[in-house]
């Protein structure tokens, strides 16, 4: 059986209005960057320091729901309600089990987990009304293959499968879709965190036996936010050389 999509309110291809969390550096400005490449309308937010030049920022705890609804009106009001939401922001806060106290995994589930199910609330109003939005969230190759001193940061990412699968069914009759890249090693300042000997480790269980970069995720990100990928919804896409595929 052939459909046709429904494209109502889609426009003709780029010149989106999109919102990167935690866009300011990493994963986040290298898909901010591409984005804006492209030509769509970038906004990025940031909880310290100055966003980058030529992007519109927003100065957003992502774990503060007043601050959160205070971002999309301010982006709203600049660049027109958010048509493309990319859910990046993340921290980490690892220790062993018997070790890590319940702050350090409410910190990192609040960042990395419950804030995002903020910025979907917030996001598909908006979509809805247009039938018509694109949501990558932000993943890690971890949450398949487990970290040991990192289980409130694979906990946290492996929800974000089970999130993205549950709206892609709840938002796709009105033309969202919902999407997750999972990178793996990627050269950014969280990478330079990792210990040497875990480093090597996981470069022995990535194929490729290198490290990523954050432009190619981001291009992965690009092609999920694209018309190109119209009919990818729920999907799991890996960006991490073959660590934890399979999974």
């Amino acid at each position: 059986m052939t459909a046709t999509p429904d494209t109502a309110g889609a426009g003709s291809g780029p010149g989106r209005s999109v919102l990167v969390t935690g866009g300011n550096r990493g994963i986040g400005l290298a898909v901010a960057r591409s984005l804006a490449a492209r030509g769509d309308r970038v906004a990025v937010t940031h909880r310290t320091g100055e966003p980058p030049a030529g992007l519109f920022g927003v100065r957003c705890d992502v774990t503060d729901e007043a601050q959160v609804e205070r971002a999309f009106k301010e982006v709203a009001a600049e660049q027109g309600e958010v048509e493309v939401l990319v859910a990046n922001a993340g921290i980490t806060r690892d220790g062993l089990l018997l070790a890590l106290g319940d702050e350090a995994v409410d910190a990192v589930l609040d960042t990395n987990l419950r804030s995002v199910f903020r910025l979907a609330r917030h996001a598909s109003r908006g979509m809805l009304g247009r039938r018509w939005g694109r949501m990558v969230l932000v993943s890690s190759a971890v949450a398949f293959t487990g970290s040991p001193g990192q289980t409130n940061y694979t906990a946290a990412k492996a929800g974000l499968v089970g999130l993205a699968r549950s709206l892609a069914w709840e938002l796709g009759s009105r033309g969202i879709t919902v999407n997750v890249v999972t990178p793996g090693l990627v050269e950014t300042d969280m990478l330079r965190e990792v210990r040497p000997a875990r480093l090597d480790q996981y470069l022995a269980m990535t194929p490729l036996g290198r490290a990523g970069t954050a432009d190619e995720v981001a291009a992965a990100v690009r092609f999920l936010t694209g018309e190109e990928a119209s009919y990818i919804t729920g999907a799991v896409l890996p960006v991490s050389g073959g660590l934890g595929m399979g999974h």
